[in-house]
């Protein structure tokens, strides 16, 4: 069921609410506090693009593998883009890029009991038809921006909801993890990187642990990194 509201403070605060169960979709035309990854906060204007959280129940989902549903959520998302003949690629761990800008961001929220995943709340920012965007923002794009036209935002929801259906029914699965390894932005191609220190290196990604981590090969040979500790530097 979508549950639709005018403003609140984020879409994901609200599907914490106990009322909603598996599969119901709450929807804001305007976030006062919307988030994203790293703290990052989302910025959208109001009305113009797509801001909103699904509540999921995954059965038989070990902790130790919930990684397996931020990529089914990252394939769903690329797989509607192409349907609306946008090419896409997942920016690890999962915001959404066409070429090096970006389309759409993620914040999965998951609840553990006992060693499986009892509950996520996936909270999505697709731009849809917004063009200008705040100028500190380093590089960010929108369907409408990509194709020169406008879009039905319940339209591209509807699709999204459809591919990710779709997907959930391969939920932890190796071709899953396969395929999302293959759709990865930068992977094989050497680029730069930095550190939480300021440091930067230069590598190419070569793959994607079934557990999140990413694999960089460098010169000193391949790195491993978790959440948080290496950036892209665009």
């Amino acid at each position: 069921m979508i549950y639709r509201f005018d403003t609140l403070t984020s879409t994901n605060d609200e599907a914490r609410n106990p009322r909603y169960k598996h599969g119901d979709i709450i929807v804001a035309d305007y976030q006062t506090a919307g988030r994203g990854q790293r703290g990052n906060s989302w910025s959208s204007n109001a009305g113009q693009n797509l801001m909103f959280s699904i509540v999921l129940q995954p059965e038989d989902l070990r902790a130790s593998h919930q990684f397996s549903m931020l990529e089914c959520v990252a394939l769903a998302l690329t797989d509607t883009f192409e349907v609306f003949g946008i090419a896409t690629s997942i920016k690890w761990t999962n915001d959404i890029y066409v070429g090096d800008r970006k389309m759409v961001g993620v914040l999965i929220e998951n609840s553990l009991a006992d060693g499986y995943v009892s509950r996520s709340i996936v909270g999505i920012g697709i731009n849809v038809n917004q063009t200008e965007f705040d100028p500190s923002l380093p590089n960010p794009t929108s369907m409408a921006a990509e194709c020169g036209q406008t879009f039905a935002c319940d339209e591209v929801l509807d699709k999204f909801y459809e591919c990710l259906t779709l997907r959930l029914k391969s939920l932890n699965t190796e071709d899953i993890h396969n395929e999302y390894c293959s759709r990865l932005y930068r992977k094989g191609v050497e680029a730069e990187y930095a550190l939480p220190d300021g440091t930067r290196f230069r590598g190419r990604i070569c793959d994607v642990e079934p557990t999140g981590a990413l694999l960089v090969d460098t010169a000193e040979g391949v790195r491993r990194f978790l959440f948080k500790e290496v950036a892209f530097v665009i």
